[in-house]
């Protein structure tokens, strides 16, 4: 299995708190939090690993070089930012598979990679999404599916007592963007695209969702990611 990290983040609302690195390198329990990233991904088998870097490409490059633990590194550079479908789009170019995980570099979820590939090749869509039920939360839009899990909805941000998130993976098939444009947003421009024609699928998974997006979420990471 082949993954594509987005790891371009510049973390301006981290700012306060982490400065000068890209987002998913802020230090997590001593350590940068893309290793608790990658170490996810390893874990489920994934052999090859694709990180999309543009700000302070540097600190990640020097830090992972071309492998981690024994699983092969490539970087897919953005010279000016991409948004998440162009730099994912472009990050494909590297990829040999058919289908490739997508995943955001600023969450800790770790899905089970492999169950959702089996997931994905019984839908037959060309993008399947890990989404995570929540309770009471109004952070996050919410994703509305229905009995078969196809996507009917992405919602805007509002309170919601109960409901799936977007948890930032993403299984999609190798040549699914070559028609999109250079920069674009994965969630907000092609997304819907998919849904009108209900070629979007939802896999449910119930791993911890850590985002380290704002100050007082990047606070909570040190305690739930401790000792992991």
């Amino acid at each position: 299995m082949e993954a594509i990290i987005l790891a371009g983040g510049f973390g301006t609302r981290l700012s306060t708190v982490v400065k000068d690195v890209p987002k998913p390198m802020a230090p997590v329990c001593g350590k940068p939090f893309l290793e608790y990233v990658l170490d996810a991904v390893i874990a489920e088998g994934v052999h090859k690993v694709i990180l999309a870097v543009g700000y302070k490409m540097q600190t990640i490059t020097e830090h992972f070089g071309s492998s981690y633990h024994g699983v092969d590194i490539l970087y897919s550079v953005e010279e000016t930012p991409l948004y998440t479908g162009g730099a994912i789009k472009q990050a494909l170019q590297l990829c040999d598979e058919d289908r490739v995980f997508a995943i955001n570099g600023d969450t800790f979820f770790p899905v089970k990679l492999k169950k959702m590939r089996e997931a994905s090749e019984n839908y037959k869509v060309p993008v399947v999404i890990a989404v995570k039920r929540m309770l009471n939360f109004s952070r996050y839009g919410n994703v509305s599916i229905d009995e078969n899990n196809i996507v009917t909805a992405f919602n805007e941000k509002q309170f919601c007592r109960d409901g799936f998130i977007n948890g930032g993976v993403y299984d999609l098939s190798r040549t699914v963007l070559e028609d999109c444009p250079t920069v674009f947003s994965i969630e907000n421009d092609y997304f819907p695209a998919l849904v009108k024609g209900r070629k979007i699928c939802a896999f449910q998974d119930d791993g911890r969702f850590i985002d380290i997006g704002i100050p007082e979420d990047y606070k909570l990471a040190q305690k739930l990611l401790a000792g992991v």
